[in-house]
């Protein structure tokens, strides 16, 4: 029976997300999402949105993936504060590890790129940067850290956090990333003992 080609909303969503995290929003065209999706270009406008539209469902849909896994991993903060932190960092390190995916961080590259991106696509992107500071904000503040410690710690910990993908874009071995959390987390080793 002849009909419409049915597809996966799910792994093209994937497939799409994959391509802006690999290529960026500004240097992902329509053809580019098309071949990745596999849905030709008035299919895309009718299921996913246009490029903007896409783009802001791709942005929410790896906040949400990465984002159970950072809560997972901070959920012992308040009796276990350097675990949790170093738990979330190996959430990310994970991430850049995994072969299937692309290197770096599709909300750390967003935002580095805001002055491509429409003022509604960036300001959703500073959002997303914003829920890690808050997520990790919220955790520390749990913990054993004074609310200056833990809003200090917080922001450090997203910046370490996003300068991973960076340098994990760039090249940087995983023994050099492992080398940065490293040092954050021996800080705040210390700072939970003072």
């Amino acid at each position: 029976m002849a009909g419409k080609k049915q597809f996966d909303m799910d792994t093209a969503l994937d497939a799409a997300m994959i391509q802006f995290w690999r290529d960026g929003y500004a240097d992902t065209s329509l053809d580019d999402l098309s071949r990745a999706t596999g849905l030709n270009r008035s299919s895309i406008y009718s299921s996913l949105g246009d490029k903007d539209t896409l783009f802001l469902r791709c942005l929410d849909r790896y906040a949400a993936r990465y984002g159970e896994k950072y809560e997972a991993a901070l959920s012992c903060a308040a009796s276990e504060p350097v675990a949790a932190v170093r738990a979330f960092f190996d959430v990310t390190l994970e991430r850049i590890a995994d072969p299937e995916l692309p290197d770096g961080c599709l909300i750390a590259q967003s935002v580095m790129a805001i002055p491509a991106l429409s003022p509604s696509v960036a300001a959703h992107a500073e959002q997303k940067l914003g829920f890690q500071r808050e997520r990790l904000r919220a955790a520390l503040k749990a913990g054993r850290l004074t609310d200056q410690d833990g809003e200090a710690f917080a922001v450090h910990a997203a910046a370490v956090n996003q300068s991973l993908a960076v340098m994990s874009r760039a090249g940087a071995s995983p023994a050099e990333l492992l080398a940065v959390v490293g040092v954050t987390v021996d800080a705040l080793s210390q700072a939970v003992r003072a």
